[in-house]
C-alpha cells in the first residue's frame, strides 16, 4: 500500500480523555475514531490489526476442533426469559421493541441463542461432542466506559460453546480450550496467566480468566513466581505445568489458604483478555437441551463456554508493547510487516530503488507500506515510530547511490546498513 493512497488520519495532539497508552496511541495513529462514549469506528490501520488478531484466534480454534458459525447481534428476549437470566445483567443489557412491538435485546453474550440452535438440530449422542464458536460484535451498556477499546460498550468478541454427553468429556474440552488459549496468546506475542476466577453472571462452577500483565490492568492477581519462568522446549508456554501452579484473581485469593510461600507469591495488575467456564447443566436444563443417549434415554447435555475479547486484545497488545514514541507491534499482528521510507521523493535514484523494493516485497506477499509522501524526513520517522511497523527500510540519496538502505528494527531500535539484495533476502 502506498501511503499517499492510504487513509491514515493522524492526530498531532493526544485527546484529553485518553488516559492509558493504548488509547492515546490508537487515537493518534488513526486506528480508531470515537463517536460516543465507548463506541468507536475502526479505521483502516486499526482494522488491519483487528483482522490479524481475529485470524489467529480462528485458526487456533479450528485446529482445536471448534466449528465456526455466526449468530445475529439482536436476540428475542423470550430466550433469556426461558433461561431465567433476563434480569441478570440489569441495565448493562440494551433492550428495545421493534416496529411490531416485539421485545429484542442487543447481544451481550449468546448462551441462550446457541442452545436454541443446538436443541433444534442435535438429537443424538452421536453428534457429540460439539464446540460452536463465532466472532461477533456485542454490546454492554457500561456505567463508565473508559480506556478506549479496553472497556468500550460495543466490542468484538469470540464466544464458543461446547456440548457434551457427560462431565468427563466437558472437562476434557475445558482442558482443550485452556491449552488452545495459551497457544493463541503465545502467537499474539503475549504471556497470559490463567487465574482462578469468579464466574459472574455467566455462572458455572469452574472458571479461569486469562490475564495479560500490565501496569494499567484493572484486576489485581496473585500468582506463583515460578509462572514467570515456565517455557516449554519449543518456546511455547507449558500449559500442563501452568495448571499445577497457583494463580487467583483478587476476589478469590484467600491469604490464609494460599499454597504459595509469601516469598514466592507475586502480585501484579492484569488485563483480562479471555475467560473460560464449565457451565454444567445451568442453561441446558433450563432450556431443555438434551440428546438421546446410548441407551435410548434422553440426557441433558453438559456445557462449557469460552470467550476472548478480540477488540480488547488490540489494546492489551499495545499496553504490553509500546515505548515513549509509539507502538512496537510483533510481526504476527502488525498492520504492516515492513515500511519503505523514501526520504527524498522526486530523486530519481531514491524513487527507483523504493519502487523496486516495494514491487518485489508485494510480489512475495509481504504486507508492505511505502511512504511515498512529500513530508520531511523527521515527520516520516516520527509517524512510523508511532505506528510501530516492525521493520523500517529508509532510502536516502547517499545510501541509494551505493545501492544500500538502512534497516531499523522498531522494537529494539537496532539499525543496519544493508545492500538491496541482502534486505530482500532477509525479508522474503
Amino acid at each position: 500500500m502506498r501511503l499517499s493512497q492510504f487513509f491514515l488520519p493522524l492526530l498531532k495532539e493526544t485527546p484529553a480523555e485518553a488516559q492509558i497508552a493504548s488509547h492515546r496511541y490508537m487515537l493518534r495513529a488513526g486506528m480508531i475514531k470515537q463517536h460516543a462514549a465507548g463506541i468507536y469506528s475502526w479505521l483502516p490501520l486499526g482494522l488491519k490489526v483487528l483482522k490479524k488478531i481475529e485470524t489467529i484466534v480462528a485458526e487456533e480454534l479450528n485446529k482445536a476442533g471448534c466449528i465456526q458459525l455466526l449468530m445475529p447481534t439482536l436476540q428475542p428476549t423470550d430466550l433469556w426469559k426461558e433461561s431465567g437470566r433476563y434480569n441478570a445483567l440489569g441495565k448493562e443489557m440494551l433492550r428495545f421493541n421493534d416496529r411490531a412491538d416485539r421485545e429484542l435485546l442487543y447481544s451481550p453474550t449468546n448462551e441462550e441463542m446457541v442452545i436454541d440452535i443446538f436443541r433444534s438440530f442435535v438429537k443424538s449422542y452421536k453428534s457429540l461432542p460439539l464446540n460452536l464458536y463465532q466472532i461477533q460484535w456485542k454490546f454492554r451498556d457500561e456505567v463508565r466506559p473508559r480506556f478506549g477499546v479496553m472497556r468500550g460498550r460495543e466490542f468484538l468478541m469470540k464466544d464458543a460453546y461446547s456440548f457434551h454427553l457427560d462431565i468427563e468429556d466437558a472437562k476434557r474440552e475445558y482442558k482443550n480450550m485452556y491449552e488452545t488459549y495459551h497457544r493463541i496468546f503465545n502467537r499474539l506475542g503475549l504471556v497470559a496467566i490463567a487465574v482462578n476466577a469468579d464466574s459472574g453472571a455467566i455462572g458455572g462452577n469452574m472458571s479461569h480468566e486469562f490475564q495479560v500483565l500490565a501496569e494499567t490492568g484493572e484486576s489485581t492477581i496473585y500468582y506463583d513466581a515460578e509462572i514467570d519462568n515456565i517455557k516449554a522446549e519449543n518456546g511455547e508456554l507449558d500449559s500442563e505445568k501452568l495448571r499445577s501452579l497457583y494463580a487467583a484473581a483478587d476476589e478469590l485469593h484467600v491469604p490464609e489458604n494460599c499454597p504459595v510461600k509469601p516469598e514466592h507469591l507475586k502480585t501484579a495488575r492484569g488485563i483480562e483478555v479471555g475467560h473460560i467456564f464449565y457451565l454444567g447443566k445451568k442453561y441446558s436444563e433450563a432450556m431443555n437441551a438434551s440428546v438421546s443417549g446410548k441407551d435410548g434415554v434422553n440426557k441433558t447435555v453438559e456445557m462449557g463456554c469460552y470467550g476472548i475479547g478480540v477488540s480488547r486484545l488490540a489494546g492489551a497488545i499495545i499496553e504490553a508493547n509500546h515505548d515513549e514514541n509509539g507502538m512496537t507491534w510483533s510481526e504476527a499482528v502488525a498492520p504492516f510487516a515492513v515500511v519503505i521510507i523514501n526520504i527524498r521523493v522526486g530523486d530519481a535514484v531514491c524513487d527507483a530503488m523504493s519502487e523496486e523494493l516495494y514491487q518485489k516485497l508485494k510480489a512475495a506477499n509481504i504486507d508492505v507500506l511505502y511512504d511515498d509522501t512529500a513530508e520531511s524526513a523527521g515527520k516520516k520517522f516520527s509517524c512510523m515510530d508511532l505506528i510501530g511497523i516492525p521493520y523500517q527500510i529508509t532510502i536516502g540519496p547517499k545510501s541509494a547511490a551505493m545501492d544500500k538502505v538502512e534497516v531499523k528494527n522498531r522494537r529494539t531500535g537496532e539499525k543496519r546498513e544493508l545492500s538491496k539484495t541482502d534486505v530482500l533476502a532477509e525479508l522474503i
